[in-house]
C-alpha cells in the first residue's frame, strides 16, 4: 500500500511545501498554511466527454458559430460582461455576505429562463425553501430555473449531464467537495480541484457556468488565486451592505473590458440598475460646505462624478493621524508631504481624514489634484466654488500632470452642470474648441496655480 503524502498549502495564494512554516514563501502572509493529504487517484481526473484530440488550426478554420452571448436584459450588467454571458463561459463572483450575490443571480436566472433556457441553481449554503423564499420575494414565478440542493460534485456532474442545462450556478465553490480528495470543503486542494472539474464541464458542455466564492478578511476572493487564473470572468461585489448602494466591478473579463463597473441599489425588489452613477453619488450633497471638491473619474470606459470630503483638524496627541476610506491611505501621505514641502502648509500637527462619498474605492493617481484642494479648504475653513470640477496628478515636484480620457471627464462635467473645470496645461491646449464654449477650462501647471485660482 502507496505511503500517504502529506503536504501543506497556503489558503491565500495556494503554494505548497512539505513542511509548516509560520510564514508563507511567496505570498509573505503569516499562520495561513494548512495540511493536507495527496490526491487519491481512484479513477481519471475531469472526466468530462468533450471533443476528441485536438489539432493545430489555422484561423479562417475555425467555427465560431457555437461562440454566442445571452442577454439577461439588465443593462448594466451586460454592458460590464462586454454584451451578454458568453456560452460556454465561467464566471466567479465574490464579495462580502449578505451584500447581494444570490439575489443577482437568482434575478439573472429569472431574466434568462424567461427566455426560454435552462438554469440549474445549486444551492449548497440553503436549503430549496430557503432559496424557493427568496425567489418569491424577488417575483420568480417561471418554470425553467430548477433548484439543487447538493455538495457533492459528483452528483452535481450526474444532475448536469442529465438535466444539461444552459445556465449553471453553484453557491458556493467553497461548500462543494469532492469524496476523492481528503481536505476539508473550502480548503486550497478543493477550491482547485472544483475549479478545474467546473471549467471543464463548462467547455466541453457549452454550460454558462457562475461559481459564488466568499472573501476573507482581507476583502480577497477566499482561495488560492489559481482560482482566478482558471475562470474566464471576475466579478467583484464592493459597497457597504448596510447602505443600499452596490458596485459590481469587473476585476477579470477574457470576453470583454477590465476595471469598468456596474452600479446597482438595493431595495425590497431586487437589484435595479443605476444607468447615472454621477447622479447617485452627488444627491446627497452639500453646497458651500469647506472640504468637499467635486471630481470626474474614469471606470473602465465610463466618466462619473464622486464627491470628495476632508477634515482636516488639530491633533491631540504627539502623532497626528492620516486616515482615507476610498482612496490609498499611502497616496494621501504623499499629497500632505507635497502641501508642506513644496506649499508651505503646516499640516504635520494635524489629523487629516479623507473619505470618497458613496463608499467607492477610486485608485487612479487623477483624483490627487482634488484630494489636495479638498485638504487645503478645510485646513483653511473655506468652501470652494460647487460649479467647479477638479482632476490631475500631482507628481513629487509639486507639478501638474496629465491624466487619460479628459474629454470623456469633462463631457461628463457638463453633463451635470458644472461651469468650470481645473485640469492640467497641457491637456488644456489640446482638447477642441467646442468644449471651451461649454465650460470655462483653466489649465494649471503647478498645485501653486491651482491653489490661487481655488482658494485664496
Amino acid at each position: 500500500m502507496a505511503k500517504t503524502k502529506v503536504i501543506w498549502s497556503c489558503s491565500e495564494c495556494g503554494h505548497q511545501q512539505p513542511k509548516w512554516s509560520g510564514s508563507c514563501s511567496v505570498c509573505h502572509k503569516w499562520n495561513t498554511f494548512g495540511e493536507e493529504l495527496g490526491i487519491v487517484n481512484t479513477g481519471k481526473r475531469f472526466e468530462i466527454e468533450g471533443k476528441s484530440s485536438s489539432r493545430p488550426l489555422k484561423i479562417p478554420e475555425v467555427d465560431i458559430s457555437p461562440f454566442r452571448r445571452f442577454k439577461t436584459e439588465i443593462k448594466e450588467f451586460d454592458r460590464l460582461l462586454g454584451g451578454g454571458i458568453v456560452s460556454g463561459s465561467l464566471t466567479l463572483i465574490g464579495g462580502d455576505p449578505g451584500i447581494g450575490k444570490s439575489t443577482l443571480l437568482l434575478q439573472i436566472s429569472n431574466s434568462l429562463a424567461c427566455q426560454g433556457l435552462q438554469v440549474l441553481y445549486v444551492c449548497g449554503e440553503e436549503s430549496v425553501e430557503q432559496t424557493v423564499l427568496r425567489a418569491q420575494r424577488l417575483g420568480i414565478k417561471t418554470d425553467n430555473i430548477y433548484l439543487l440542493n447538493e455538495t457533492l460534485f459528483s452528483s452535481i456532474k450526474a444532475q448536469v449531464e442529465k438535466l444539461k442545462p444552459d445556465i449553471l450556478i453553484v453557491d458556493s465553490i467553497q461548500i462543494i467537495y469532492k469524496s476523492e480528495i481528503p481536505s476539508a470543503p473550502g480548503s486550497v486542494a478543493q477550491v482547485r480541484e472544483l475549479a478545474t472539474e467546473f471549467m471543464h464541464l463548462s467547455k466541453g458542455m457549452g454550460i454558462s457556468t457562475f461559481l459564488i466564492g466568499h472573501v476573507t478578511k482581507s476583502g480577497e476572493i477566499a482561495g488560492p488565486r489559481v482560482l482566478e487564473h482558471i475562470v474566464d470572468v471576475v466579478l467583484d461585489f464592493e459597497g457597504d451592505r448596510h447602505h443600499g448602494y452596490r458596485i459590481l466591478r469587473g476585476v477579470k473579463n477574457r470576453f470583454g473590458p477590465t476595471d469598468d463597473i456596474a452600479l446597482f441599489q438595493m431595495d425590497g425588489q431586487g437589484l435595479t440598475e443605476v444607468e447615472n452613477p454621477s447622479v447617485v453619488f452627488l444627491q446627497e450633497r452639500i453646497r458651500d460646505n469647506s472640504g468637499s471638491v467635486i471630481i470626474p473619474t474614469i471606470e473602465g470606459s465610463r466618466a462619473f462624478l464622486v464627491e470628495i470630503q476632508a477634515l482636516v483638524a488639530p491633533s491631540a496627541f504627539a502623532t497626528s493621524s492620516r486616515k482615507s476610506t476610498g482612496i490609498d491611505v499611502n497616496r494621501l501621505a504623499l499629497l500632505l508631504a507635497v502641501l508642506e514641502k513644496k506649499v508651505g502648509y503646516q499640516l504635520h500637527n494635524c489629523d487629516v481624514f479623507v473619505s470618497v462619498a458613496g463608499g467607492l474605492k477610486i485608485l487612479e493617481p487623477a483624483v490627487d489634484l482634488g484630494i489636495a484642494m479638498a485638504v487645503l479648504s478645510s485646513f483653511g475653513s473655506r468652501s470652494l466654488d460647487p460649479d467647479t470640477v477638479i482632476f490631475g496628478e500631482v507628481g513629487l515636484g509639486g507639478e501638474i500632470r496629465s491624466v487619460p480620457k479628459v474629454e470623456n471627464r469633462i463631457k461628463e462635467a457638463i453633463h451635470m452642470g458644472f461651469t468650470r473645470c481645473i485640469l492640467p496645461k497641457k491637456q488644456q491646449l489640446t482638447l477642441p474648441p467646442s468644449l471651451s464654449g461649454k465650460i470655462e477650462l483653466i489649465g494649471v501647471e503647478k498645485i501653486e496655480e491651482a491653489i490661487d485660482e481655488i482658494i485664496r
